[in-house]
């Protein structure tokens, strides 16, 4: 408008950038694998060669507590840390079946084939799984009177139960449970369909026969593992054996 001043031009900015601060060059990578003196780890081992040495029994009793004092800490209730556990050891028996077929190959000299009978598939559970895990072969192999489905592994003295103190409220917990996952993940990786794998103590299934007291007071940790194969697993099996195979 006439008679009114212009506004004064806005300050001109007069602020300076510090000087930059340089960007320190990235540190080499530096793996966290610790290398022992003769710079060989387990993976430069031959997987034809078994272990010379057994594991270390203290070694393995506090990584396993471990493992059931992080899934107890997940879980709810008896059959929910008996479900993780199961999972925890499924991937096991993926792997385990590959590699033990590998090494037969390898000691015999003659192609390995993997077990196409329910029977067969047993009795490589029964002695070369329970043998390359624990030293020994399980202590029987049954099969169930009244479902042909199911088939039952005993062992009286499972590692796994050897060194587990199982509070008063959680008596039904079978901590065995880890062992039913490798089991149920080398049938799987098989070709056997499962229903599952499950493990009882073994005083509890001779409750039933009034036999529970002494099979307590002889074998304390004695666990049954109970396999339940699917129904198209044992219909295969029927149509074989009615071919003649």
């Amino acid at each position: 408008m006439p008679g009114m001043a212009k506004p004064p031009p806005p300050p001109a900015l007069t602020h300076q950038l510090a000087d930059p601060i340089p960007i320190p060059p990235p540190k080499p990578f530096q793996p966290r694998l610790r290398h022992p003196s003769s710079r060989k780890t387990i993976y430069d081992r031959n997987l034809s060669r078994t272990q010379t040495t057994p594991t270390s029994l203290p070694a393995f009793a506090y990584l396993f507590h471990a493992l059931i004092t992080h899934h107890h800490s997940l879980s709810g209730s008896v059959s929910d840390i008996e479900t993780r556990l199961n999972r925890a050891g499924y991937p096991l028996g993926i792997k385990l079946l590959d590699l033990l077929l590998y090494r037969q190959q390898t000691a015999s000299q003659r192609p390995a084939t993997r077990p196409t009978r329910i029977v067969e598939l047993l009795q490589f559970i029964h002695t070369t799984l329970w043998r390359a895990l624990w030293g020994r072969t399980a202590d029987a192999l049954e099969q169930s009177t009244t479902k042909r489905n199911e088939y039952m592994i005993v062992d009286n003295e499972p590692v796994v139960n050897t060194y587990i103190s199982i509070p008063r409220e959680m008596s039904q917990l079978n901590c065995a449970a880890f062992v039913a996952g490798i089991v149920e993940g080398v049938c799987d990786a098989a070709g056997f369909g499962m229903e599952g794998v499950t493990a009882h103590w073994a005083s509890a299934q001779g409750e039933a026969k009034g036999e529970g007291k002494e099979v307590e007071e002889m074998w304390p940790g004695k666990t049954i593992f109970l396999l339940r194969f699917s129904e198209e697993a044992v219909g295969r099996e029927e149509a074989i054996k009615a071919n003649g195979g």
